[in-house]
């Protein structure tokens, strides 16, 4: 019984499966009555539905494939706007550089300006300073010299002989100087 050779041959063959004639016409008929129903009502329907769901999977793979190319576009924006900003935080960075070293070099040289005239204003104070000292010097000996030259002459000169031996002597001692 689990072999259907066996059941073929048991009860009598190939007329097992084959229907009997009685029963195969209405058969026939019901097929092709229930065939032609189906044609006429059930297969437009059936192929309603099919195109239906055809063209929402269509429109979905062209709505996804929109979207990739509206994703994809996006994208390339926002990587030129980050390249954008980079090279523009970049010049930025140059700029300031640039601007912090004149900033520095003018500081610099405003600096040096500075001390080279400080050192130049030091330098004619000193030169001044030493002149007047050199006078106040050379006019202090020649009123030493004067009163020693009076006392070793024993008399008083008047105004104009005091006034050529100061001279005289002030060219003597300026010629000592060597400055």
């Amino acid at each position: 019984m689990t072999c259907p050779a066996y059941a073929f041959a048991s009860e009598g063959g190939i007329d097992a499966i084959l229907p009997k004639m009685n029963e195969f016409i209405p058969m026939l008929v019901a097929f092709i009555i229930l065939w032609i129903v189906l044609a006429k009502f059930g297969w437009p329907v059936f192929n309603g539905m099919l195109e239906k769901r055809e063209n929402t999977i269509r429109e979905a793979l062209k709505k996804s494939e929109e979207a990739q190319i509206e994703s994809e576009r996006v994208l390339a924006e926002y990587k030129q706007q980050l390249a954008d900003a980079k090279a523009q935080s970049t010049q930025i960075i140059a700029d300031a550089r640039a601007i912090g070293e004149a900033v520095k070099a003018d500081i610099t040289a405003q600096a040096q300006t500075e001390a080279s005239d400080m050192i130049a204003k030091a330098k004619l104070a000193i030169e001044a300073e030493k002149k007047q000292a050199i006078a106040d010097l050379q006019a202090s000996i020649a009123d030493t010299s004067v009163d020693v030259a009076s006392r070793l002459i024993g008399q008083d000169l008047t105004e104009g002989e005091h006034r050529a031996i100061i001279e005289r002597y002030v060219k003597e001692a300026g010629s000592f100087n060597g400055n």
